[in-house]
């Protein structure tokens, strides 16, 4: 892509910070918000660990707690959980779904390692959705249950043990189940005692189906820009787990709405006429946990992961794997808790030294998880080691 003028707008990561903390509720959560607000502002909520996911909202929204996350799933169900980018579980804003949905059905495949016998043909694929939507169209079914209805309307191919997944072999065709949801015909229901459910969406939002794809992935586009831009089309693939030629081609087409901006001496893009900086520099302590939306989506990592930070947050190169400690929008350390009971032992393993306003503001954000995750925290300040020294 190429700028439409010779004027490029200028933002230094100071900005592009700022801009990012605010637009995720970060510089301060949302009053009079609610969780599916939340969630729509960042693009959804990684939630493979539920508990990370009632952080991550609650962190952004005033007063709310695990409770109120329970209820925009269950019972108001404002919130979706499903597979989302990269596949990966989420919670998603239920009147998003049709977006989401055009969107990420629309995406080309990714390459396939699974041995060529053992995957599944297009055809065999169409039919694997079809009978997934079929099979949960007016029910809720373990995934057991739904293997097994899955093979009966398809054929015993389905079912064949060739999908190595934690030192076990799943049936053939889990290899397409996010795909399914990323088509519209499952979805997450509620959990039947410990064992997790799978139902149709449409049964939760009467008339729904997925968007057209080019609407879907522009309005995708714009969302995206919204939270984590200045962004490239690279980075754009790699937060969907897409190729990257196809996002380039993507924003290309999108080219009348987009504006280039000059980030630190590197271009980046934005919606069109979207370019002043934030209200406030950034600023506060945050303590985000696994896979939060803002470690996971805001580029370049080397500026959000300066230096020693890298080393201690980043799983060979992958975000999310830490909890972190962010300090003025910046990866400052990391952090882990464990319950005993009602107790909750935060431990924070700050890279440097806090200054007495930060060690203020962390008390505030533990007292904050506490409240989220309805326990009573216990902070302890630990040493980090980075390279094997302290």
């Amino acid at each position: 892509m190429t700028s439409r003028s010779t004027a490029v707008p200028r933002l230094s990561w100071s900005d592009v910070s700022g801009r990012r903390l605010d637009r995720h509720g970060l510089s301060a959560p949302v009053r009079d918000g609610e969780p599916a607000d939340a969630v729509a502002a960042v693009c959804g909520a990684h939630a493979q660990v539920l508990s990370a996911a009632e952080v991550s909202i609650g962190l952004r929204v005033a007063g709310a707690t695990r409770v109120d996350v329970a209820d925009a799933l269950w019972r108001e169900r404002s919130l979706v959980k499903t597979f989302g980018p990269r596949g990966t579980v989420h919670l998603l804003p239920t009147r998003e779904l049709p977006l989401w949905t055009g969107a990420l059905g629309a995406i080309p495949p990714s390459s396939n390692s699974m041995p060529a016998d053992s995957r599944l043909t297009p055809d065999q694929t169409d039919e694997v959705v079809a009978a997934v939507a079929a099979a949960l169209a007016d029910a809720e079914l373990t995934i057991d249950e739904l293997s097994a209805e899955v093979a009966a309307r398809t054929g015993p191919w389905a079912a064949d043990p060739v999908v190595p997944a934690f030192g076990a072999m799943w049936p053939r065709w889990r290899q397409v189940m996010h795909l399914a949801a990323h088509r519209g015909a499952l979805c997450f229901g509620p959990n039947r005692g410990r064992k997790v459910t799978y139902t149709s969406p449409r049964r939760w939002l009467p008339g729904f189906q997925p968007a057209q794809a080019s609407d879907a992935l522009a309005g995708l586009v714009r969302r995206y820009l919204h939270a984590y831009g200045p962004a490239t089309p690279q980075q754009f693939a790699q937060w969907l787990s897409a190729p990257r030629r196809w996002a380039t081609e993507l924003f290309d087409s999108l080219a009348g709405e987009l504006e280039q901006v000059d980030v630190d001496g590197s271009p980046a893009w934005v919606r069109a006429g979207d370019t002043a900086p934030p209200p406030t520099p950034p600023h506060g302590v945050r303590l985000l946990p696994y896979f939060d939306a803002y470690t996971v989506g805001c580029h370049p990592r080397e500026r959000l992961f300066p230096g020693p930070a890298a080393q201690r947050a980043l799983a060979g190169g992958q975000a999310g794997n830490f909890p972190v400690l962010l300090i003025h929008g910046t990866v400052a350390g990391v952090w882990h808790q464990r319950r005993s009971g009602r107790k909750l032992h935060v431990t924070v393993e700050p890279l440097t030294p806090l200054t007495v306003a930060e060690r203020r503001d962390l008390d505030d954000q533990v007292e904050r998880i506490g409240e989220i995750l309805e326990g009573k925290p216990e902070l302890t300040i630990g040493t980090v080691t980075v390279g094997g020294h302290a």
